[in-house]
């Protein structure tokens, strides 16, 4: 068996995976930055949109009732004042500009850093959830609002806080904007009450503004999504490239009677969900070089008694897979588990039953380790017995080397005639390596998408399994693991080969340096385990053989 070709397959299969998600990564980063101010009215709410508003935002340009339009008053956006929320999900910051969500952070997830939390709007990114009205004289989210409500916190005991504002329409009319924050959720009900102007005529749009850079603790080495995502019944989950926005070949569903619009990044996404059934119109643009919106455009109600009333909830938080299979239909297609997610999605599955029986989601990698290797535990035997009988041939092998060394096709047919005899595949060892790649990658994918593992610890010096161990023990164990294997493995015949085999471990170890820990993890368990498999079947094959002379 040519281990050498093996491992140089292994190495080669990784790295080619690992640079081509950074390639792409790079090229939608490059093509992006490269591309001026879109201006596409195809894309933009009713047609009517100011796509270079001098605070950078996405507006509806129509007229306020006197004359001007709403975009050319940037100045109401301009050092507005604020007004701080606090809940036992959130510390948000609500602009009065707006009554727009422009700073927000998670209570219950420690920053990259470990020592904050969570930004998920705020000053590290241009990023910001918008929202108003659509229809003359009424109020954008460029509009200052007025505050009503005094109550900025949630008290103990307390299951919701409504902070409410307030600002004109037209012909005398009034506009309450209501945020609901709700105790242990990560929804946010926005609300619209409209009184005394005419709700026929009227459209609510909900947006979420965001620049095109990656969040903080992005790995390196793979491209995780970032970006606009849309889901229809009818088309069902549709990510959108920021570079496709802006030079105007962004495809989606524009016109639905269900669905949502979410942004999405590394573990969190935020997403505004109208209810089901109602009329709906999504649309994207490019604010400004690198900052993008994604939307949706929903009618106001006909009016009850002069009033029309409409609510729509944004989602801002985790990946959570238990929360977003709730939150509305294909939401949690936003985890990003790459092009194998129909290995990945199992696999966390049973991890994430694992974690619960085991309360370690280290423990629970350790326990499906074990598990796939029982399930793949014929074929590994069969590969194993194969090999021990290689190396019950090796001095065999050796001598016909010696006799027909300088006559390669004789010495190859010699050889095969000897596997053939001996029952002996040469290609048998491969399998187990060749059978991990799949689950290899899937699992890689899992450890970066669910967010239920980010801050995850194991046992000691382990304190978050989504990262490299921090001094190198266990890559360093799993290369002493590999190291045995090889002297279990047979010999190869030719020298320089069975350097290449002691060396190779060493430069694939160096690889998983840089790998998350709970994938090292998975690795050095699964040799260990196949070290004992490989041992056992060699001791049996060696005392068959030597009981058989």
């Amino acid at each position: 068996m040519d281990y050498r070709r093996l491992f140089l397959t292994l190495i080669f299969t990784i790295s080619v995976f690992l640079l081509w998600e950074g390639w792409g990564q790079h090229k939608a980063e490059q093509k992006a930055a490269n591309m001026p101010a879109a201006t596409q009215a195809a894309d933009s709410p009713k047609g009517s949109v100011d796509l270079r508003a001098k605070d950078g935002s996405a507006v509806p340009a129509r007229s306020n009732g006197n004359g001007n339009t709403l975009a050319s008053q940037p100045a109401a956006a301009v050092n507005a004042p604020t007004v701080t929320v606090k809940t036992d999900e959130y510390v948000a910051t609500i602009s009065l500009a707006g009554a727009s969500i422009t700073n927000l952070e998670l209570t219950q997830h420690k920053g990259d850093d470990k020592s904050g939390l969570v930004e998920l709007f705020g000053k590290t990114h241009h990023y910001a959830a918008q929202s108003g009205l659509i229809g003359d004289g009424m109020p954008s989210h460029k509009t200052l609002w007025r505050q009503v409500s005094t109550a900025t916190e949630l008290k103990s005991g307390q299951n919701s806080l409504d902070v409410v504002f307030e600002a004109d329409a037209a012909n005398g009319g009034k506009v309450t904007k209501t945020l609901t924050f709700k105790r242990g959720d990560y929804g946010i009900d926005v609300t619209y009450r409209l009184k005394g102007a005419a709700a026929d005529k009227t459209d609510a749009y909900f947006q979420l503004v965001r620049d095109d850079k990656a969040p903080a603790g992005d790995p390196n080495m793979v491209s995780v999504f970032t970006g606009p995502a849309f889901y229809t019944d009818a088309q069902k989950f549709n990510k959108i490239k920021f570079a496709d926005i802006a030079d105007g070949s962004a495809k989606f569903e524009k016109t639905a009677n269900d669905g949502w619009v979410a942004m999405i990044q590394h573990y969190f996404v935020t997403a505004f969900i109208p209810a089901a059934g109602m009329p709906r119109e999504f649309y994207t643009r490019q604010v400004e070089p690198g900052v993008f919106a994604a939307g949706v455009i929903v009618p106001m109600p006909a009016a009850k008694d002069g009033v029309s009333t409409l609510s729509v909830p944004l989602y801002a938080g985790p990946q959570e897979h238990s929360t977003l299979e709730k939150v509305a239909p294909g939401f949690d297609l936003v985890v990003d588990y790459g092009w194998l997610t129909v290995l990945a999605a199992p696999i966390f599955w049973v991890l994430e039953w694992l974690e619960v029986l085991t309360g370690n989601w280290g423990w629970a990698i350790v326990l499906m380790t074990i598990m796939l290797k029982l399930i793949f535990f014929p074929l590994s035997a069969a590969s194993y017995k194969s090999m021990a009988r290689m190396r019950t041939v090796t001095p065999r092998l050796m001598a016909l080397k010696e006799r027909y060394g300088n006559d390669k096709q004789k010495l190859n047919q010699e050889m095969m005639d000897l596997y053939r005899k001996e029952k002996i595949n040469p290609l048998g060892g491969c399998l187990p390596i060749l059978v991990q790649i799949p689950v290899f990658i899937a699992l890689y994918w899992v450890l970066l998408g669910a967010v239920e593992m980010r801050n995850a610890p194991w046992v000691g010096w382990i304190h978050d399994l989504t990262q490299p161990d921090p001094f190198y023990i266990l890559p360093a164990i799993m290369m002493a693991t590999m190291l045995f294997q090889v002297k279990l493995n047979p010999t190869p015949p030719d020298p320089v080969q069975a350097k290449i085999m002691w060396i190779m471990p060493l430069g694939f170890g160096v690889m998983f340096f840089f790998f998350p820990a709970g994938l090292v993890l998975y690795w050095t368990v699964n040799n260990v385990l196949s070290i004992a498999q490989q041992w056992a079947i060699n001791r049996k094959i060696e005392a068959a053989k030597h009981n058989h002379r």
